[in-house]
C-alpha cells in the first residue's frame, strides 16, 4: 500500500508546485489574480480531482498497470500545465 500513498503524495506535490509557480509568476509580474493564472490553477485542481478519483477506484483488474497509467497521466498533464505557465513567463 505504500505505492498508493506515494502516488497520492506525488499527485499532491506536483500539482501543488505548479499552483505555487503560478502564484510566484503572478507576484513577480504584477499580474495578481490574472485570468491566465487562474485558468492554469483551475486546470491543476481539476486534474488533481480526476487523478484522485482514479486512484480511489476499487474495481480494477490489474492494479499495477492502473497505477502506472495514473503516473503517466500525471506526468503528461503536469508537463502541459508547465508549458502553459512557461508561455506566460516569456
Amino acid at each position: 500500500m505504500a505505492s498508493i500513498r506515494d502516488l497520492k503524495k506525488d499527485v499532491n506535490f506536483v500539482l501543488g508546485d505548479i499552483i505555487e509557480a503560478v502564484y510566484l509568476w503572478e507576484a513577480g509580474s504584477n499580474n495578481v489574480d490574472s485570468k491566465e493564472g487562474t485558468a492554469i490553477i483551475d486546470k491543476a485542481i481539476s486534474i488533481f480531482d480526476d487523478l484522485m478519483a482514479k486512484i480511489h477506484t476499487k474495481d480494477v483488474d490489474n492494479r499495477k498497470a492502473h497505477f502506472k497509467d495514473i503516473r503517466v497521466q500525471l506526468e503528461d498533464k503536469a508537463t502541459k500545465l508547465i508549458e502553459e505557465l512557461n508561455k506566460l513567463s516569456s
